[in-house]
């Protein structure tokens, strides 16, 4: 079985993609409300900064930076699945199980990469940010809603027009042709 070696670096700032099993899916978006409060209730007992956060049907794409002296993210990764289903099961929804009891929901491993520096960070919220107009889910940033793009803009980080539909914020390959100056 191929190991896993993960970069953990106390306090530091990480992308990830979370993705579910059935790329098919819109368990996340259909239930929105639930991921919020599993994010909420594992923010609670395990502290971490969102820097970024964007939501589509099957997938997830996070920024976040941890607490000084603090690396372990996969355990609020496996909380906040963990709250996520079981929120499900009260809500009824049908959650098929593998033998060993665990949800056949998300995929078991997510990917990670540790930001190396301002301009890395830039490039990766970027990417959550244009992500549903990459995957054709709508024609501008702004018109997402399960974005932290939202949050940004009101702090004035990022234009409410940042990537607008226009082909001249988006090339070839769906990644903004603009940066933001600043986070």
């Amino acid at each position: 079985m191929v190991q896993y070696r993960r970069n953990l670096v106390a306090g530091g700032t990480y992308f990830f993609t979370v993705t579910l099993i059935d790329r098919d899916s819109d368990i996340l978006t259909r239930h929105i409300d639930a991921l919020r409060t599993s994010v909420e209730k594992v923010k609670q007992k395990h502290p971490f900064e969102i820097v970024a956060w964007v939501v589509l049907p099957d997938h997830l794409h996070a920024v976040w930076t941890m607490p000084t002296g603090d690396c372990d993210y996969a355990n609020r990764w496996r909380a906040i699945k963990s709250h996520f289903v079981r929120s499900l099961k009260r809500q009824g929804v049908s959650i098929r199980m593998r033998p060993d009891g665990s949800a056949l929901l998300w995929q078991r491993r997510f990917w990670e990469h540790t930001i190396k520096n301002e301009d890395d960070l830039c490039r990766c919220v970027d990417y959550c940010y244009i992500n549903p107009v990459k995957h054709g889910l709508v024609k501008a940033v702004t018109d997402w809603p399960y974005s932290s793009f939202h949050r940004d803009v009101k702090r004035g980080v990022y234009p409410s027009d940042w990537a607008g539909g226009g082909d001249n914020h988006v090339d070839s390959f769906g990644e903004p042709s603009i940066t933001v100056a600043s986070m």
